[in-house]
């Protein structure tokens, strides 16, 4: 599996889950990744560990004030789609780039200038390789 479609399913499985926070092996891209899902408001924070002698980042999740029927917190995140993958990239021009979810949800592109909001990338004027979008 690539490193983006694990950052994102792990995330979104701790999530769901009801864990706190969730660790992952420690990468760039990942750092860049969870920059924006952090000033989007899907996560609290992260941090670089050391876990087992190795480098990790460690991600603080968020959930709703809303309980599920199970009495667990409702997760931030309902959903994710890897859009880009190693087997067919998907790349969007700046004037492609729509909301994700009626705006409830965020595009993450890889542009030029590194990993961004499809808000701030059509913002900037900005195309590049659509990754997932989250909602």
């Amino acid at each position: 599996m690539d490193t983006i479609s694990d950052t994102i399913i792990k995330i979104k499985n701790a999530s769901n889950a009801g864990h706190e926070s969730v660790s992952l092996p420690h990468s760039a891209l990942r750092v860049s990744i969870l920059e924006v899902l952090k000033k989007e408001g899907f996560i609290k924070s992260f941090k670089d560990r050391m876990v087992g002698g190795k480098k990790a980042l460690v991600a603080e999740l968020i959930f709703e004030e809303a309980r599920l029927a199970t009495g667990r917190k409702a997760p931030k995140i309902k959903g994710v789609e890897r859009l880009s993958k190693p087997s067919k990239r998907v790349y969007k021009k700046s004037s492609e780039i729509r909301p994700v979810k009626n705006g409830y949800g965020t595009l993450v592109v890889s542009t030029s200038l590194g990993v961004m909001s499809g808000y701030e990338a059509k913002k900037s004027g900005l195309g590049g390789e659509a990754l997932f979008a989250i909602w």
